[in-house]
């Protein structure tokens, strides 16, 4: 029964719609409105800049990362790390999924890049810090929120599967199921990005002006 609750608690909690409750809250409006019509971070660094966007961002993660702690609430795992990652994951993905499917919400939330990203922090750290560092660089290099973390979310299982070579069966599915998941996700993204016709999050405008002031 625990599991159950617990499974549900994780579910709820990442049905949290940091987005909505921001922008109707704070600008009178619903995110999912206006720019890409989702309630997740990139949506709101569009719509509401980088203040609100990294607001969000901050939230949704924590959403992930609370969920995998859930799992301290059942000491039964604590002698066995393969089944205490397994049951992490899957509160981690309950979370997840309250967050693309908030009850909160009418079940209309986000893409959950964010919720998976805190899920990731709180299971594998490093790994986390290795995903954040080419989302970072890719951000940087193109101002695209979404190709970032499309980028970030491929090298995912390359980092459980090769380079860490996590052995844990269910945690290396995950990861490319994620990697997957983040792809069907974005297909419009994706599209808009070979059209050119992505919109850039407003950051880095000081790099911007230097580049545009020396050519």
């Amino acid at each position: 029964m625990n599991y159950v609750l617990l499974f549900l608690l994780a579910y709820c909690l990442g049905s949290i719609p940091t987005a909505v409750w921001v922008s109707r809250g704070f600008f009178g409006i619903d995110i999912r409105d206006y720019g890409s019509g989702n309630a997740g971070a990139t949506n709101t660094f569009r719509v509401l800049g980088p203040r609100w966007g990294s607001f969000v961002m901050i939230c949704d993660s924590l959403k992930g990362f609370l969920a995998v702690k859930l799992a301290l609430f059942l000491p039964q795992f604590a002698d066995n790390d393969i089944a205490f990652l397994n049951i992490q994951l899957i509160f981690g993905i309950a979370a997840v999924l309250g967050h693309i499917f908030p009850v909160w919400a009418n079940f209309r939330g986000g893409k959950g890049v964010a919720t998976l990203f805190g899920l990731v922090i709180g299971i594998s750290p490093w790994t986390a810090l290795a995903c954040s560092g080419i989302f970072l660089l890719v951000l940087y290099l193109t101002r695209f929120v979404s190709l970032s973390s499309i980028l970030a979310s491929l090298a995912f299982p390359v980092f459980i599967l090769v380079i860490f070579n996590v052995d844990n069966h269910f945690y290396r599915v995950f990861a490319v199921a994620v990697a997957l998941l983040v792809i069907l996700t974005h297909q419009k993204n994706i599209g808009r990005i070979l059209k050119g016709a992505e919109n850039k999050v407003p950051i880095f405008k000081n790099r911007d002006r230097r580049k545009q002031r020396n050519q």
